[in-house]
C-alpha cells in the first residue's frame, strides 16, 4: 500500500516506524510519501486518493471528501467497538471532528491546537495574561504566525478568548462581537515583526529554536511536540496553555490529523485495518509517542513516560485542547479558509476597521455555503 503523510518528522517518523511494525505483524508493507504544510492546509484530497491507499487528513476537509465519495466511511468497515475505543480517548473533539454526514472519515492520530510556546532561556514563564504580550512584541520577543491560514485560526481562538461565540450553522459565522477578537488581533499585528506574514508555525517555531535569535513567546500557535524534546534544536522550546483575558483561561481552534482510507485503493479493508490499528490507545502511547509523534489518544496524553520525555508538553496544553474550537466542515469551507485568511491579511496591513472586516468575512461564508 502507499499512503501520503505531511513533511515534518511528527508527521513521517511515526508512520514509518508504524508500518516497520505493521508488517512485522502482518506481512503488508505500507510506503509514505510527504507533501508540505501548505499543501496538506490545501491540497484536494480527492486528486490524492487516486494514489494512494492511506491519506493523512485534517479535519476541515470532511465535508468536501464526502460530498466527493473518495475516502471509504470507516463505520463501514471497522467494528463499532474499536470505534467506540478510539472515540473514548479522543483529545477533545478529535474524533467528533472526523464526523460527518452520518460517518466517520477518519481516525485521530495526531492532536493539536493553538497553544503558547516559548523559550526558557528567554522568558522566565508562561504568559499567563494576555495583556502581558504588548511589552513583549514592542522588544520582538513575542510573535504570532500570520501565513495563511494561520491569522484566521488566531482569530478564531481570539473569538473564544474573548467570550464570543461561533456556531457555524447559520449564514454568518461571525457575530458582531467578534470585532474585539479582531481588534486583539490587529493590535498585537500591528506590533510585531513583518516577517510573520510569510510565517507557519514550523517557521516561527524554527525561529524560536534558533540559539541567535530572541523571540521568547508565541502566544497563539500549532502547538510541535518535536521542539520540546531537549535536542530537537539546539533551543528547547516549552509549551503551555495560551493565556488568559478577563473570563479566564479557554480553548482555541482545533488542529491535528486524522488517518483516511481512500475509497479506490487496491485493498481498501485492509488499510482500515491499518488506521484502526495506530489509532489505538497503545499504538499512540507505544509507537507513535517515542518516535516523534504527536498521538491523538489519551493514553500517551496521560502517559508519565510520554510527558517526561517531552517537558511536560501534553500535560502542560492539556486544558486547551480539551476546550479546542471545531471548525466548519461544510463542503466550501476550505475555500472560505483561504479567502478569508487573505482578507485578514490585507486588513491588518491596511489598518481597517473591525466592522469592515468582520462584515466582509460573514459574506466570504456565505458564499462558501
Amino acid at each position: 500500500m502507499r499512503g501520503m503523510t505531511w513533511n515534518h518528522p511528527r508527521g513521517y517518523d511515526p508512520l514509518v516506524a508504524a508500518s516497520i511494525e505493521w508488517k512485522a505483524l502482518t506481512g503488508e508493507t505500507i510506503e509514505w510519501d510527504r507533501r508540505s504544510l501548505q499543501d496538506f492546509e490545501s491540497y484536494p484530497v480527492e486528486e490524492l486518493a487516486r494514489g494512494y491507499d492511506l491519506i493523512v487528513i485534517d479535519h476541515p476537509h470532511v465535508g468536501q471528501v464526502a460530498t466527493s465519495g473518495c475516502l471509504l466511511p470507516l463505520d463501514e468497515a471497522i467494528d463499532q467497538a474499536t470505534l467506540s475505543g478510539i472515540a473514548e480517548g479522543s483529545i477533545g473533539g478529535s474524533y467528533e471532528s472526523y464526523t460527518w454526514a452520518g460517518h466517520q472519515w477518519a481516525l485521530p492520530i495526531d492532536a493539536a491546537a493553538q497553544v503558547q510556546a516559548w523559550v526558557p532561556s528567554r522568558i522566565a514563564a508562561p504568559v499567563t495574561d494576555w495583556r502581558a504580550l504588548a511589552a513583549l512584541a514592542a522588544d520582538g520577543r513575542a510573535s504570532l504566525p500570520l501565513k495563511p491560514p494561520h491569522s484566521l485560526m488566531s482569530l478564531f481562538t481570539l473569538c473564544g478568548l474573548a467570550g464570543v461565540t461561533l456556531y457555524g450553522a447559520g449564514d454568518d459565522l461571525f457575530p458582531a462581537g467578534a470585532t474585539h477578537a479582531y481588534d486583539l488581533l490587529a493590535t498585537l499585528a500591528r506590533q510585531v515583526d513583518e516577517q510573520a506574514y510569510a510565517m507557519d508555525p514550523i517557521d516561527m517555531l524554527e525561529a524560536m529554536a534558533d540559539p541567535a535569535g530572541k523571540l521568547a513567546v508565541a502566544p497563539l500557535i500549532y502547538g510541535y511536540v518535536s521542539y520540546a524534546i531537549d535536542g530537537f534544536r539546539p533551543e528547547t522550546v516549552r509549551f503551555d496553555d495560551i493565556p488568559a483575558l478577563d473570563h479566564g483561561p479557554t480553548g482555541s481552534a482545533l488542529g491535528g490529523t486524522g488517518m483516511a482510507v481512500s475509497a479506490h485503493g487496491s485493498n481498501p479493508l485492509a488499510a482500515a485495518r491499518f488506521a484502526a490499528w495506530v489509532a489505538n490507545g497503545k499504538a499512540q502511547r507505544d509507537l507513535i509517542a517515542r518516535h516523534g509523534g504527536q498521538p491523538g489518544h489519551a493514553d500517551a496524553w496521560d502517559a508519565d513516560s510520554v510527558n517526561a520525555t517531552t517537558n511536560d508538553f501534553y500535560r502542560a496544553t492539556r486544558a486547551t485542547l480539551d476546550r479546542a474550537w471545531v471548525r466548519p466542515r461544510h463542503d466550501g469551507y476550505m475555500s472560505f479558509q483561504h479567502a478569508a485568511s487573505e482578507r485578514i491579511n490585507a486588513a491588518l496591513r491596511g489598518g481597517e476597521p473591525a466592522a469592515d472586516v468582520i462584515a466582509a468575512l460573514n459574506q466570504l461564508y456565505r458564499a462558501s455555503r
